[in-house]
């Protein structure tokens, strides 16, 4: 599953890497991630707000493939149309399954498959540190995505298992 998600950005953060995002009307970054079918991080990436899902996913999805050969499909919104799939089911074989929503829907509705990464984005939520991006270098926010997603693995590996009998 692939989705971004903008937040707003501290004073310290540099002109040079925050943008700003007009659909959310947030001034900050992005922050563009892939999970797996748990919710558990496969790689993430942080831009400016102003930079489109489709030109991020580009080089998120060839990261992606890199570290991980056995992927073949990648659930993603609305905003992940057009060329990109043409792009990557040729560049990769890689599928991109569009989620999108019913014409009858109205409001904020969490669609089945997309409550997955949803779910990925309130944890980096709860982590403090997270909730606003701190950090002056791109490279050092997503190190704190990463940071964050350990503790919550380890959490889960830690967590006493029911016993069997």
């Amino acid at each position: 599953m692939i989705d971004s998600q903008s937040v707003k950005a501290d004073a310290v953060v540099g002109a040079d890497s925050r943008g700003f995002d007009g659909g959310k009307l947030i001034n900050g970054r992005k922050r563009h991630a892939v999970v797996d079918t748990l919710g558990l991080l496969l790689a993430v990436q942080v831009t400016p707000a102003d930079t489109g899902d489709r030109a991020a996913a580009q080089t998120l999805l060839a990261r992606v493939v890199d570290a991980h050969h056995r992927l073949e499909l990648v659930w993603a919104d609305g905003g992940y149309t057009g060329s990109l799939i043409e792009h990557r089911l040729t560049a990769f074989a890689l599928v991109i399954a569009v989620v999108k929503r019913s014409d009858n829907m109205r409001g904020f509705v969490v669609l089945p498959k997309r409550w997955i990464v949803e779910r990925f984005f309130a944890h980096l939520m709860r982590t403090r540190r997270l909730a606003r991006d701190f950090e002056r270098r791109t490279t050092s926010a997503e190190a704190m995505i990463y940071w964050s997603m350990t503790l919550l693995m380890t959490r889960r590996l830690a967590r006493p298992r029911p016993s069997r009998g």
